[in-house]
């Protein structure tokens, strides 16, 4: 049993049926938010269900994880009818390379999470949120290029960072298409567009082992008194991420990633301080 269980389930349950509007709303913002920049805004959920709705740290990144397991459900098809299916499926092998180390690290960043105690959950977290807003930064305002690789050592790469990202992935409750995505694109020079349909086919085998994972540990019951809740959020994200997406190009990435990295940043101070 993990010691960040802080709270009785059923007073937690009660509490956040009290919050289903607010959850809807901050949800959809969310989801809008990510849908300008192409991602499901789980990063951005985090801080919130740990500093608005108080969730403790593990309990969030469960509650996280579900709600992101139903975001990439929802996407994931409709990523898949933008673009063609075959082309895709022609680069199964990069999707194979990268799983091959990701559903370890799902399992890995799982377990070590039920494991931690609460502050080091707390600052990992921190540190994690502003790995994200590097990434997201160098990914939306840098150039990523193609490293030049043997096949051997590629595949060694790319497997290696599928460990780290499933790790990161499980340990925040995340999809990690903000990491997979520049990685595919740094590794295998694919077309980002391509990249983002292979990072979903990714993420949802990785966010399901993790999820496995998390179902053997006590506080997994937090999604049970919480089923509501999570259902509210989610469709909020969903909403909101349509919306984004159909908004997409109307606000400049260049204008948005600056305010979204320091929001990050800023979150990663106050979840390192949280008690």
């Amino acid at each position: 049993m993990s010691d960040v269980v802080e709270e009785p389930t059923g007073a937690v349950g009660r509490a956040r049926r009290d919050a289903l509007g607010p959850a809807f709303v901050s949800g959809a913002v969310i989801g809008v938010l990510g849908g300008l920049i192409g991602l499901g805004g789980a990063e951005f959920r985090l801080p919130l269900l740990i500093g608005l709705f108080g969730f403790a740290a593990l309990h969030a990144i469960i509650l996280n994880k579900a709600m992101s397991l139903i975001v990439v459900l929802t996407a994931l098809p409709a990523r898949l009818i933008a673009l063609p299916y075959t082309e895709v499926s022609q680069q199964w092998t990069i999707a194979a390379n990268l799983l091959a180390g990701s559903l370890v690290g799902a399992w890995l960043g799982a377990g070590w999470a039920t494991r931690m105690h609460s502050r080091t959950l707390y600052r990992v977290l921190a540190l994690l949120l502003v790995l994200i807003a590097v990434a997201l930064a160098v990914t939306h305002l840098g150039h990523v290029g193609t490293l030049e690789l043997s096949t051997i050592a590629r595949v060694a790469a790319a497997v290696g960072a599928g460990v780290g990202i499933g790790v990161v992935a499980a340990l925040m409750g995340v999809a990690g298409g903000e990491l997979l995505i520049p990685t595919i694109v740094l590794l295998f020079g694919v077309d980002i567009k391509v990249a983002g349909s292979l990072s979903l086919m990714v993420s949802l085998p990785t966010m399901l082992v993790a999820f496995a994972r998390y179902r053997r540990d006590a506080s997994f019951q937090i999604l049970r008194a919480n089923t509501r809740f999570v259902l509210v959020m989610a469709a909020g994200s969903i909403a909101g991420t349509i919306v984004g997406g159909l908004l997409l190009g109307i606000v400049p990435s260049a204008a948005l990633i600056p305010v979204l990295t320091a929001l990050l940043v800023v979150s990663a101070i106050k979840v390192w301080h949280h008690k």
